[in-house]
């Protein structure tokens, strides 16, 4: 964060300065995990259901905190606000607004956005000093954090945005608005918050819509709701795809499930080879390269450098083998089902040949489409001919009769009431040169993961 003394964070938050001197000023970072927390900074401290912030000012000035902001005084120097939440949310507005070489980058999609928000950071850190924290920092929390890490050094600023209903990502606009913005895709997650896709897609278009006239929407091609948008935005359109300004052609996967593919701006190509897993893995480097050039790459250095993008943060596509030869795909971190069918996919590109495992779990916010969404990924697995189908609690059983009723599906469908009964599966029947999916919605599905991963293969 810039610098700013007690005083102006009192002025800016609406708070008063306890028990220090209103000249003291914060020079470091902002957190509100008092493990995390280092010399200069300013401590957050929210009152939770089970843990109290404030009652780890001490530990948090111990560590070399400047202040506290939190909604009581702690007897340590610092801002009392009414909501440390706003608070926070109001001073991401000021630092940015006064970050006059800054180039803020906002994204939003069903899936691939946390993904597409490190691609996109490993490209535009060879233009410039660049801020897009791994992790999904995308709410109303890890937004305004993600924004109060930038320091006049930064020259881009790279923010997920996710939704749960109908102008959230207006709000998070309001607070850092972006001059490029990028929307990935429309697809099935959280149906039981905004009802429909197109629902959904009205919700993820408010990014689009606060644009400027002097900036640029990169938009999917290939979703026609998304594509859509474009007429919702006075900035630029640059559409991403298999048609319009920046083009994938000629993709082809390898026996790891990496892509290739001919990348075309203009009069302009030249031949990309991923080192990161997945078919889907194209368009979310198309959508990065897109902003990257927006930013001033050029073409020549942008297909070598989508070429070396990797996976950043944990349990994306996280493939690795183990010393018996069984490949696994740990995409645990969250699932729905536009995400989980393209895992799936992955999982049929790289297990060509070989015997292919999917350990689903359930996936959370799909409403009255919970039965149907699941369904749906079961017959996918069963087209795809995944081998074993390994379903992890009683609410995902869907997916087993979504594939058990698919004729001709010659696979196997087990379900495990829990993580450790998935686990005894495998112990009991993991073979050399298996190839093994793991994915789910936080329901700790990645203790499979855990227990697959060698310990040299740190996660």
């Amino acid at each position: 964060m810039i610098p700013l003394t007690l005083d102006e964070i009192a002025s800016i938050t609406g708070g008063r300065v306890v028990g220090g001197d209103p000249s003291v000023t914060v020079t470091g970072g902002v957190e509100y995990d008092s493990r995390k927390i280092g010399p200069g900074g300013l401590f957050v401290a929210f009152a939770g259901e089970k843990v109290d912030g404030h009652d780890y000012a001490g530990v948090a000035v111990a560590a070399g905190a400047a202040a506290i902001l939190g909604s009581r005084d702690t007897g340590a120097p610092g801002v009392v606000v009414e909501d440390p939440l706003a608070a926070l949310a109001a001073l991401a507005r000021v630092v940015v607004s006064r970050l006059d070489e800054l180039t803020v980058i906002g994204l939003t999609g069903s899936s691939g956005k946390t993904t597409t928000k490190d691609y996109i950071g490993q490209l535009l850190s060879r233009l410039g000093p660049t801020v897009a924290p791994a992790g999904s920092l995308n709410n109303e929390l890890g937004f305004p954090y993600t924004v109060l890490k930038a320091t006049t050094d930064t020259r881009f600023l790279v923010l997920e945005m996710g939704a749960r209903g109908i102008g959230h990502i207006r709000y998070l606009t309001d607070i850092a608005k972006p001059s490029i913005g990028v929307v990935l895709n429309i697809g099935a997650a959280h149906l039981g918050e905004f009802g429909s896709v197109e629902g959904t897609a009205l919700a993820k278009g408010e990014l689009v819509e606060a644009l400027p006239a002097s900036g640029v929407a990169v938009l999917n091609a290939d979703d026609p709701l998304v594509a859509g948008m474009a007429a919702r935005t006075a900035a630029s359109v640059v559409l991403v795809g298999s048609s319009g300004t920046l083009t994938a052609s000629g993709i082809s996967l390898d026996e790891a499930g990496r892509a290739s593919y001919t990348l075309a701006h203009g009069s302009r190509s030249g031949h990309v080879r991923l080192a990161v897993a997945g078919e889907h893995q194209v368009a979310n480097t198309l959508a990065a390269g897109a902003v990257a050039l927006a930013a001033g790459m050029e073409f020549g250095e942008l297909v070598t450098a989508l070429g070396e993008v990797g996976i950043v943060s944990a349990r994306r596509m996280d493939v690795f083998t183990r010393p018996d030869g069984v490949t696994v795909i740990d995409d645990s971190y969250n699932a729905n089902p536009s995400s989980t069918s393209a895992a799936l996919r992955a999982l049929a590109a790289m297990g060509s040949g070989r015997r292919t495992t999917a350990v689903l779990g359930y996936m959370a916010e799909l409403g009255e489409f919970e039965v149907s969404g699941h369904a749906d990924v079961g017959r996918l697995a069963a087209v795809l001919g995944v081998d074993r189908l390994i379903v992890v609690a009683g609410n995902a059983r869907p997916i087993l009769d979504g594939a058990a009723g698919v004729a001709g599906w010659r696979g196997t469908g087990l379900f495990a009431a829990d993580q450790a009964a998935a686990i005894e599966i495998l112990q009991q029947d993991l073979r050399a040169d298996d190839v093994v999916l793991v994915k789910g919605s936080r329901y700790r599905t990645w203790d499979v993961a855990d227990w697959l991963r060698p310990e040299e293969v740190s996660p």
